[in-house]
């Protein structure tokens, strides 16, 4: 877990030896600011991070303030229902279609059934690569064309897991900008739909973030929160990024877990996100 870890946040740990370039048993109060700040946490929260600390700093009391950050737990509501439905939400370009077959192929290797339902009929590209995602790991999915009800995806895909008795279906969404408020009433729509199809669908609505965009993806994930209710994130791409930081302004402003970090392109590079080895992975860089 630890070394996956590093390789997500090696370019914000080359960052971080910039501003700290010697591991040391303590580091002034100014200098961790410094640090947080060029990883790309908010302001405000540095702040709060700083405040009753030290102006020398251990890596003890480093730790503390920062997984006080990570309050929101994981919460499987109906982890148990069969078919087990999620609904991936997420801008274009986020990693959502990869970060669906990423899932799928985590079912896959747990021994779990698993079913797509591609529900972005709004780009033909996105019925493509989820189809070719699925060929790929040999996963039945359902399509329809571009333009079509993305709800009557929703629908079709819900009723034939129920009744092949898959373990998990996987839908994807449109990508459109979180302003469009025909998308926000597409979601809903959508939502409503699942919960014809099988009470209680979705069971958990997961939103992807790009970790390049940093900080500036909350007001995405807020805007999404706001129009359907997000039950968890997953981030992608950190590992291209120095502001491996901002999962700490994430997790803080959003109150809600992180489930999981993409790590690459493959279908395995997804890791269950642990708030212990992220910030430890990052005060191993700063601390003796």
């Amino acid at each position: 877990m630890f070394n996956l870890f590093k390789k997500v946040l090696g370019k914000t740990n080359k960052a971080i030896k910039e501003v700290a370039p010697t591991k040391r048993k303590e580091i002034p109060k100014e200098e961790f600011e410094e640090i947080l700040l060029e990883s790309d946490v908010h302001y405000d929260l540095v702040e709060r991070l700083l405040e009753g600390l030290p102006e020398k700093i251990n890596r003890i009391q480093a730790f503390n303030s920062l997984i006080s950050v990570f309050q929101y737990k994981a919460d499987f509501k109906n982890s148990d229902a069969k078919p087990f439905v999620e609904m991936i939400i997420g801008v274009n370009g986020a990693g959502k279609t990869t970060t669906i077959a990423k899932l799928a192929y985590r079912y896959q290797q747990e021994g779990k059934s698993v079913i797509l339902g591609a529900g972005d009929t709004f780009r033909a590209a996105a019925i493509e690569q989820l189809s070719r995602w699925a060929d790929r790991l040999n996963i039945p999915i359902i399509a329809t064309q571009q333009g079509h009800d993305p709800s009557a995806v929703v629908y079709d895909t819900i009723e034939s897991a129920v009744a092949k008795n898959y373990d998990h279906i996987i839908i994807d969404t449109a990508g459109r900008l979180h302003t469009q408020t025909n998308l926000s009433e597409e979601l809903k729509k959508m939502i409503r739909i699942a919960g014809k199809a099988k009470e209680g669908a979705p069971h958990r609505k997961m939103l992807v973030l790009d970790g390049t965009q940093g900080s500036s993806s909350i007001n995405q994930a807020k805007a999404f929160n706001e129009m359907i209710g997000i039950d968890g994130i997953i981030i992608t791409k950190l590992d291209g990024t120095a502001k491996g930081g901002s999962v700490l302004s994430i997790a803080d402003e959003l109150q809600m877990p992180i489930f999981y970090i993409g790590t690459g392109e493959q279908p395995e590079d997804l890791i269950t996100f642990k708030a212990n080895a992220y910030i430890n992975t990052i005060l191993d860089e700063i601390f003796i």
